[in-house]
């Protein structure tokens, strides 16, 4: 099932596509002072943003949705490393306000660590976060166990490709640890799949606690949704906690 067969396909008829800077990017929606940034995961790009926009669209927001590097029609050399998306969303941002009176946004996976990494000291509406990375050392941490690779052994190689597909990579572990996410204080609300297996339970309730988020759970699910009942499920979701 696409993802687009579970929209209207009228939100189409207001599409822009253009540049900010470097960043591909597409503005969904009629004109509105409210904008909702979408910021895909990784292996996603700025098309996703389709899936959510129905909602978003209809509670009288615009949706703006980029392409982080390396991903969708990304052909520049930027790669996808927190410090380049960090500086990339300054960019973003700037057009952002100067353009909207009020932004929100919508973040999958590791698109949430980015926008909380990106965002955090700026005012937004509201925050809606689906399978998020919320603790990104943590995350890496079980990738090093999964790859049984020590520390030791990542800061003397540098760099080190698991069986898995990640590359680790002891720069990317130093900067997350010296950009710890301390603050956030966005009216947040999280979907998560109880089935998540890159995610853990007990990690977003932490976050959802010390951050006063709010919390659905999606029984049998996944870390990606993209069943047809997964996509009910989320899209039933972003109605309600965009009302």
């Amino acid at each position: 099932m696409s993802p687009l067969s579970c929209i209207d396909e009228e939100i189409f008829m207001e599409t822009k596509s253009f540049f900010i800077g470097p960043v591909p990017a597409i503005l969904l929606g009629q004109k509105s002072d409210r904008i909702c940034l979408y910021v895909h995961g990784q292996g996603g790009n700025k098309s996703e943003a389709a899936v959510y926009a129905e909602a978003v669209l209809s509670a009288g927001y615009q949706v703006l949705a980029v392409d982080l590097p390396e991903h969708g029609e990304r052909t520049d050399s930027a790669q996808f490393f927190p410090w380049i998306v960090r500086s990339e969303f300054d960019t973003v941002k700037s057009y952002l306000y100067q353009n909207w009176s009020s932004l929100s946004i919508m973040a999958v996976s590791i698109g949430a660590w980015f926008s909380m990494l990106s965002f955090s000291v700026d005012p937004l509406e509201r925050c809606l976060f689906v399978s998020p990375v919320l603790d990104m050392e943590n995350l890496i941490q079980h990738m090093m166990e999964w790859a049984s690779v020590t520390e030791d052994e990542l800061q003397t190689k540098g760099e080190i490709q698991t069986g898995f597909g990640q590359t680790l990579s002891w720069e990317y572990l130093c900067y997350v640890r010296k950009h710890p996410i301390k603050q956030w204080d966005k009216r947040t609300e999280i979907l998560y799949a109880d089935g998540d297996r890159l995610i853990s339970r007990e990690g977003i309730d932490l976050f959802a606690r010390t951050h006063h988020c709010g919390l659905s759970v999606m029984q049998d699910g996944e870390h990606w949704f993209h069943t047809p009942e997964q996509l009910r499920f989320l899209l039933e979701w972003e109605r309600s906690k965009i009302r």
